[in-house]
């Protein structure tokens, strides 16, 4: 560990930098101003966690985004969740930090999935003052955060039967028992494998592999790969978020997580590939994508294939954002879902925002390549609380 740290604060120093602070929105012709929370995705980290002191994971090469958009009269967060647990544990955590109760992770599902049902005590530290019908909150996730938010706003709003059915002696957590999806205004979905990735089926020890012979670069590979290591606990095997991201797990995950009526829905896929001239393949765009990223990225270029399930994965799948297929982040497949224009308001459907020239880090303000979200996140807020 003392190892470890020198090396966290010396990629922090390197690659961490303020942005110029403007002065605040105007917010008086806001319609809303519910609180933001933001959720990260595989390998992250937020607010509860002691590297988001020195590193934040939301502006990571551009300065802390949270105090930014506050600065600008919005109301942000930033949740910590388990950076590899599955959707359900995520979103249970995710849950406690948002009421300040104790995690529970269910009877039903601790018991099958062999782990303990209980995990962290919020109720001392909660992420936010209060949270109701009428404190409404909107969601972002980014990455895996997607299904972590869209699996809390399924629980939110029908609960879970297995739960209730298996805890016979009053404990059943409020979580489980449904009937709060006017508690959620908006979610948003950013860089999301809602299909899943064909990163995940590739089958290549080295994705998350860099050709770099920089040690910084060395280090993030191995600092981003250790978070997607599943849990070695004694739990199911199919708790974990790798298994969630498998495209025929995150297509049954898709039939049992419906798209609310009463939330706003919006969706960013990013892309930092091309296709050469006379080529029938995507190729990475070596100014804009991680090192991390350009091995996984040029494999996904040219991946196709039928799931053990019997999905085919055709060329529209080839163009990624070096984690994650475009095609995959727009909407979850059957939903209701069409591309945003200026001025749609509808509740209950999946606005598809125009694609972001970008990796998959690039939402966040860059991994090492710095890349200024803020004027991004001004105008997508401003959006929702627009509605």
């Amino acid at each position: 560990m003392k190892k470890i740290l020198p090396l966290i604060l010396a990629v922090a120093l390197l690659f961490s930098a303020c942005s110029a602070r403007p002065a605040k929105l105007d917010t008086e012709e806001f319609k809303t101003n519910y609180k933001f929370v933001f959720v990260h995705g595989l390998s992250g980290w937020g607010s509860y966690d002691f590297q988001n002191k020195f590193m934040k994971y939301w502006g990571m090469q551009n300065g802390d985004l949270m105090k930014y958009l506050n600065a600008q009269g919005f109301d942000c967060y930033a949740a910590s969740v388990a950076p590899q647990g599955s959707a359900w544990d995520r979103a249970c955590e995710l849950y406690a930090q948002l009421t300040g109760t104790v995690v529970d992770y269910g009877k039903e599902h601790s018991e099958r999935c062999n782990h303990d049902r209980y995990g962290t005590d919020f109720t001392k530290k909660p992420l936010i003052d209060k949270w109701d019908a009428e404190n409404k909150i909107n969601l972002l996730g980014h990455s895996f955060g997607g299904a972590t938010v869209r699996m809390l706003a399924e629980l939110m709003a029908n609960g879970s039967k297995a739960e209730q059915e298996a805890t016979t002696d009053g404990s059943v957590s409020p979580l489980f028992t449904g009937g709060k999806a006017d508690w959620i205004y908006s979610i948003t979905a950013l860089a999301a494998p809602m299909n899943g990735t064909t990163a995940y089926d590739i089958d290549s020890e080295e994705q998350l592999g860099t050709d770099s012979k920089s040690k910084r670069y060395d280090f993030l590979s191995k600092m981003m790969s250790a978070g997607t290591k599943e849990k070695d606990d004694g739990r199911a095997a199919y708790d974990n978020a790798n298994y969630d991201m498998l495209i025929d797990n995150a297509l049954k995950f898709n039939e049992n997580t419906k798209t609310l009526e009463n939330v706003y829905w919006f969706s960013f896929p990013c892309s930092s590939t091309v296709m050469p001239d006379d080529a029938d393949f995507y190729v990475p765009e070596e100014d804009i994508t991680e090192p991390l990223f350009m091995k996984p990225s040029m494999l996904m270029g040219k991946f196709t294939e039928t799931t053990p399930g019997g999905f085919v994965v055709d060329e529209s799948w080839l163009e990624n954002d070096g984690l994650v297929n475009t095609v995959s982040a727009k909407a979850p497949i059957g939903a209701p879902q069409k591309e945003y224009e200026e001025g749609d308001s509808e509740s209950g459907i999946w606005y598809v925002m125009p694609t972001y020239h970008g990796d998959h880090m690039s939402l966040q303000g860059g991994l090492t390549k710095k890349n200024d979200v803020t004027d991004f996140y001004t105008e997508h807020l401003t959006r929702i609380n627009m509605l």
